[in-house]
């Protein structure tokens, strides 16, 4: 077998990155939380139902089989969670993703604090997260708002 010239291995390496770089989506897509609700909890934990409204600006459809989030409340982080959920965001569309968080004692007891003082049924928040996918990586998102809160994390009992 004869050994493939170098020229022919970087102009088949080039194709490839630019192949993959063409998998990507032109505009990021836009992803707000549209609603907590309690679920049971294990011990020294807090569970949410975590709804995001995902709405995807690109002409070709998002297809995910998996979903992880963070989200920080008040500069802090209050809950993570991972869904095995899967689906697709059609082409200029939206979907709601559902994901189950986990809230660490420490974490209901900092917010508990924090709301002392100021509102206490609506606070900032930072949502980070992907919606993955069987090829390469998935879809990364990033975004702020402001988050009406369940009972038992900060609104009225």
């Amino acid at each position: 077998m004869a050994p493939i010239p170098r020229r022919t291995a970087l102009l088949a390496g080039l194709g490839l990155l630019a192949g993959c770089a063409g998998l990507g989506f032109g505009e990021p897509v836009n992803v707000s939380v549209v609603g907590m609700e309690p679920l049971p909890g294990q011990g020294m934990e807090g569970r949410f139902l975590v709804k995001l409204r995902v709405q995807n600006p690109n002409d070709r459809p998002i297809e995910y089989d998996g979903v992880s989030i963070e989200l920080d409340l008040r500069g802090n982080r209050l809950a993570t969670g991972v869904s095995d959920e899967r689906g697709t965001v059609p082409r200029f569309g939206e979907s709601i993703v559902q994901v189950p968080v986990s809230v660490p004692v420490s974490a209901l007891v900092r917010q508990a604090l924090g709301f002392a003082t100021g509102d206490r049924t609506r606070s900032d928040y930072r949502l980070r997260g992907r919606l993955a996918s069987s090829g390469f990586g998935g879809v990364s998102f990033s975004s702020t708002g402001e988050l009406t809160l369940p009972p038992g994390l900060g609104g009225t009992p």
